[in-house]
């Protein structure tokens, strides 16, 4: 991976306070049609709108995992949105194997933040995104929602779960400590501006500790 050495000694390179993003992205078939095709082009969007700002750019670190028929996995690995080029299209196909991707990104998370420590790199809290149609149906999901909430509850991590059309919000908002949101309609590029705005007012933070305010969701959620 020609990413891996830039990855590594990008920590020593840039001595930018990072803010790490987990995308758990839920690729199952129900998600078939126009909402990938949607999802696939907020998340490009996002990139661009990041790597646009020239504090973000090199703070906001990325990494994406997707829950589908071939279960959780990662597809792209923290990295500065940078050092990344773009992001390979996700086709939607079998179950929504939630819990592994979280588990998944969680994991990797803890091995960036060790990263980070061994490098003496400060970070912003942590963000994860999980966004899904349906209903985790993996047999222990509830136990990688209990990790992510737990977290959240410690101020580690901030979990956002986004519920598309479909959803099971009771099961999503599981993974956090605040309410899981709805998206409304198919609007994931107004969601990801939000987000890229959002990680904008992160990276200009002077303090890792103080609370950002963040944009108001009213251009994509349904409240």
């Amino acid at each position: 991976n020609r990413n891996t050495n830039r990855y590594n000694d990008d920590l020593i390179d840039n001595p930018s306070t990072r803010c790490p993003v987990a995308l758990v992205l839920d690729t199952s078939g129900s998600m078939e049609g126009d909402p990938i095709n949607e999802l696939n082009a907020g998340i490009q969007s996002f990139l661009q709108e990041v790597k646009n700002d020239d504090l973000a750019c090199y703070s906001v670190e990325i990494a994406v995992f997707v829950a589908d028929g071939h279960g959780g996995r990662c597809l792209q690995d923290f990295t500065c949105a940078e050092n990344i080029d773009g992001f390979s299209t996700m086709s939607a196909y079998g179950g929504t194997p939630l819990g592994q991707a979280v588990n998944e990104a969680l994991n990797k998370l803890e091995n960036r933040k060790s990263q980070y420590k061994k490098t003496g790199t400060p970070y912003y809290q942590p963000w994860l995104v999980i966004i899904s149609d349906g209903y985790p149906n993996d047999y222990d999901w509830e136990q990688a929602a209990d990790k992510a909430k737990n977290l959240a509850s410690q101020r580690k991590l901030v979990s956002l779960p986004i519920g598309v059309q479909g959803a099971d919000l009771s099961a999503l908002q599981r993974f956090s400590n605040k309410p899981a949101v709805a998206l409304q309609g198919l609007k994931f590029r107004e969601f990801f501006s939000w987000l890229s705005a959002s990680m904008s007012r992160v990276s200009a933070s002077t303090s890792t500790e103080a609370a950002v305010n963040l944009p108001a969701m009213n251009s994509w959620a349904s409240i």
